[in-house]
This record gives C-alpha cells, sequence and structure tokens, in this order.
C-alpha cells in the first residue's frame, strides 16, 4: 500500500511539471476553460475578413490584392497623408474605426460604389496610379 501511495503521488508530481498544475491552481484553471471555450465560439477577425471578402469573385479578389500590395504592401497601418491603411482610405470614410476587418468592409463598399467591381479598381489604377 505504501509502494502505492509512493507511486501516485511521485506520478501526480510528475504530471504537475509537465502539465504545470498542482490543485491549488486547478480550480482557478477551470474557469479559464470555460472562458476560452466561449471565446471560440465567435469567429477570428481572420474568419471575419473571409467572410467578408467571400461574396468577391476571384478575379475581384485578385485585383484587390493586387490593389492592397500597391497601396500599402499589405499593411493595415501604413500611413500617407490623411489616408490610412491597407487600402490607402481617408481616415474619415473609416469614421474612427482602424481595424481590418472594418478596412476591409470599407474598401468594399468604396470600391462598389464609385467602381463597380475591383477589377474596374484595378484598370482605373493602372491607367492613373490611384483608385
Amino acid at each position: 500500500m505504501q509502494k502505492f501511495k509512493l507511486k501516485t503521488i511521485l506520478l501526480f508530481a510528475l504530471a504537475s511539471c509537465i502539465f504545470g498544475i498542482t490543485a491549488n491552481i486547478t480550480t482557478s484553471f477551470v474557469p479559464s476553460i470555460t472562458v476560452t471555450a466561449q471565446a471560440a465560439k465567435k469567429p477570428s477577425q481572420a474568419q471575419q475578413i473571409t467572410k467578408v471578402n467571400a461574396k468577391l469573385s476571384k478575379a475581384n479578389r485578385a485585383a484587390k490584392n493586387w490593389i492592397a500590395y500597391r497601396e500599402s504592401g499589405y499593411s493595415y497601418t501604413a500611413r500617407n497623408g490623411r489616408c490610412y491603411g491597407r487600402y490607402q482610405l481617408l481616415r474619415s470614410y473609416l469614421h474612427g474605426n482602424l481595424s481590418p476587418l472594418n478596412q476591409e468592409r470599407r474598401a468594399n463598399t468604396y470600391v462598389a460604389a464609385r467602381y463597380g467591381s475591383w477589377v474596374n479598381a484595378k484598370r482605373f489604377w493602372q491607367h492613373h496610379h490611384w483608385y
């Protein structure tokens, strides 16, 4: 029986070292699992951006990426005077929300209203070096 208790204690100690848990931390660890599970239900920003761009055709996604490269090198934090972000939109057009998700949405709205499509915006950019 003593041998069994010693093995159990050693096994628990080994598990504690490997997993970084102790009896005291276990109770505080459980709620964080719940929070993590709740956070996992909300789509990540990358998933939300993918969803925003899912409606675009393959040609329009390619044109959008082409413009993003030329305007900012794909950077969501690029700055140029009053323009900001991946698509170099006027800061006022972003309405104070500089998040990548908002930049994607506003860029799609801007291009749809002004050019009808990203392909048309790319064509305009190639002639004028801005869109």
